[in-house]
């Protein structure tokens, strides 16, 4: 046969007519694949599950991230809890004066709470205890708070005992003295811990 001038009809691109692997005794190497027909690809066997190595990897990495993260946070709160945010007092004594002063003459809780400890700062207590003190100045004539000098008792190391004498004077003559007794402990500063 003769072909026409400009070259071969039809694809160009037809494989030959056996692609397939070889036939016979070396066939039993892999599996049967029968040759593709003229002018299609050759036959490709699907691919398996796709696989989640990378996904699994990543997962893992994830969780150990934020199990540090979270062990992490946990023991930065556990060794900062007990800071106090600020100076505290010089002496012991000046920080039962300076609780005493915001307590009783200013009344104010939250200068108060500020000069005490962060183990036993307690917000609402304290403003229990300005409101009462508000309270009891409301009821009787123009009352005034006064007390000894704070008096140290005793101290040991970081952590110290002062004593003092809260007396309150109304205008007609009426007087009332309470004697309290303060842990105060030594941290960045004195900070009052404990009123009794």
């Amino acid at each position: 046969m003769t072909q026409p001038p400009g070259g071969p009809t039809g694809p160009t691109d037809v494989p030959p007519a056996h692609s397939g692997p070889p036939a016979g005794p070396d066939a039993a190497q892999g599996p049967s694949v029968p040759p593709s027909p003229p002018g299609y690809p050759p036959y490709q066997s699907p691919a398996g599950p796709p696989r989640r190595r990378g996904a699994l990897v990543a997962s893992i990495a994830l969780a150990v991230v934020l199990l540090l993260c979270a062990g992490g946070g946990v023991a930065a709160f556990l060794a900062l809890r007990n800071t106090e945010s600020g100076e505290g007092a010089a002496e012991p004594s000046v920080a039962v004066d300076e609780f005493l002063t915001a307590v009783y003459e200013e009344r104010d809780a939250a200068k108060a709470a500020k000069l005490v400890c962060t183990a036993s700062r307690d917000h609402d207590k304290i403003r229990a205890k300005v409101a009462e003190v508000e309270k009891y100045a409301s009821t009787y004539q123009n009352p005034r708070f006064r007390w000894d000098t704070p008096k140290v008792d005793n101290e040991t190391g970081d952590r110290a005992t002062v004593t003092t004498t809260v007396t309150v004077t109304t205008t007609d003559e009426k007087i009332a003295d309470q004697k309290l007794r303060f842990t105060v402990i030594r941290k960045t500063g004195w900070w009052v811990c404990e009123v009794a």
